[in-house]
């Protein structure tokens, strides 16, 4: 399966929820903390491939995500598989036992919607707030331009990418992505 997205920046959540409802967008999933690893053997196959391996921890469920290369294009695109486990420790302990460890963990708040095409998740981060919108080319277009939003604004990074871009500016002084005090973040 193929992954088309693009991030936009927004200054706040509220600014960015306010503007995704007001382009038309439903709420498909509430507002609720993720706890995302990305798992590599030690000597960094999988990053020497441009791959990535993730482990969400969403609510009770864990989700195993393996994504390919990205494709060279406007938006970000690459392949994307995903299974959920019901047993988050249990999937940490399998990858161990294959030599796998995490190197980078990283948490956000995501709150997703629907709208024609594409779904649409306003992410509040330890830097920054983030619309991430996923789904058809024709569909992100829309609504990027519903938030008056462009190519322009496109942000194709990942997280861990934007995270190693501010950290430094933003005064992080550890290798992640986590907020200090996780019940404390809007």
């Amino acid at each position: 399966m193929l992954e088309r997205e693009v991030k936009l920046r927004f200054d706040t959540p509220d600014e960015a929820r306010t503007a995704v409802l007001a382009a038309g967008a439903r709420p498909l999933r509430g507002r609720r903390l993720q706890h995302d690893s990305l798992v590599d053997t030690e000597d960094g196959m999988l990053g020497r491939k441009r791959c990535v391996l993730r482990v969400r921890q969403d609510g009770p469920t864990s989700i195993l995500t393996f994504k390919g290369p990205v494709q060279q294009g406007p938006m970000k695109l690459r392949e994307e598989l995903e299974t959920a486990a019901s047993d988050g420790d249990v999937l940490r302990e399998i990858l161990e036992r294959l030599g796998m460890r995490a190197w980078f963990r990283y948490e956000k708040y995501r709150e997703e919607f629907t709208a024609e095409g594409v779904i649409v998740a306003v992410d509040e981060t330890p830097v920054g707030t983030f619309v991430e919108i996923e789904g058809s080319s024709d569909g992100i277009t829309a609504m990027a331009a519903a938030l008056g939003k462009g190519p322009a604004d496109y942000l194709l990074d990942s997280y861990y990418r934007l995270f190693a871009k501010t950290r430094e500016a933003l005064g992080f002084r550890g290798q992640d992505m986590v907020f200090d005090d996780p019940g404390r973040a809007q």
